[in-house]
């Protein structure tokens, strides 16, 4: 199994925190170690598990907007986007719990136009004021359709790390990657209120496979 670069720094002190944690329960519990030893072995697997990275066969579009992330579709509706678009948009939710995988992907193809950082708390993802108040990122594309599509990392109560590697300039492709977020966290896409949304609240998403709307061209 493939684990993602941003693995190393949990996945090692995981692996000494259970090795630590384990040589003491064998040497104060003896028999009764398997007690505290088994039940760490598990959660010491969902890290591995958290950080798998999915051989995915990503196809080009043009038109089509791919599931960002997988997860959950928590939100459809419109709203005003005032950080870039400043005009109203449709916006599609997407929750990941942490079993999912976390990697972020492109929605859109186009150009990278705009990215900013936020500071914030940690309200839990699927609260609807998370997409303004939590820690978070925002991305601006010019897709090739020539529609300006808008998507925002946010961290969740457990997340407290989102990274992104995109630049202004930079060409996005859909359903590649662009960043991560560690365990529990959402993302939200803005799109032209004339878009053709294919998704529905509740369906379940596999991040840079599944076409969640389409955009006029």
């Amino acid at each position: 199994m493939k684990l993602h670069r941003e693995s190393k720094g949990t996945i090692t002190v995981a692996t000494i925190l259970f090795i630590i944690i384990s040589v003491l329960a064998i040497y104060f519990l003896k028999m009764w170690s398997l007690l505290i030893i088994m039940p760490l072995l598990v959660v010491y697997s969902l890290v591995f598990w958290f950080f798998r990275v999915p051989d995915r066969n990503i196809l080009e579009h043009r038109e089509n907007v791919i599931a960002p992330v997988d997860g959950k579709v928590v939100m459809i509706k419109e709203v005003d986007e005032t950080e870039f678009l400043k005009e109203k948009a449709i916006q599609v939710s997407i929750f990941m719990s942490p079993l999912n995988v976390h990697i972020c992907r492109y929605p859109v193809s186009g150009k990278v136009i705009y990215k900013k950082y936020h500071p914030g708390k940690y309200l839990v993802a699927w609260h609807e004021k998370s997409s303004t108040e939590n820690e978070r990122t925002t991305v601006a594309v010019e897709t090739v359709t020539n529609h300006k599509v808008v998507f925002r990392q946010i961290a969740g109560y457990v997340a407290r790390r989102i990274v992104f590697y995109c630049n202004e300039g930079d060409q996005a492709k859909a359903g590649h990657e662009f960043g991560f977020i560690k365990f529990g966290s959402r993302m939200d896409v803005f799109l032209p209120l004339d878009t053709e949304i294919i998704c529905k609240i509740g369906d379940i998403t596999k991040g840079g496979l599944d076409v969640i709307a389409r955009m006029k061209d």
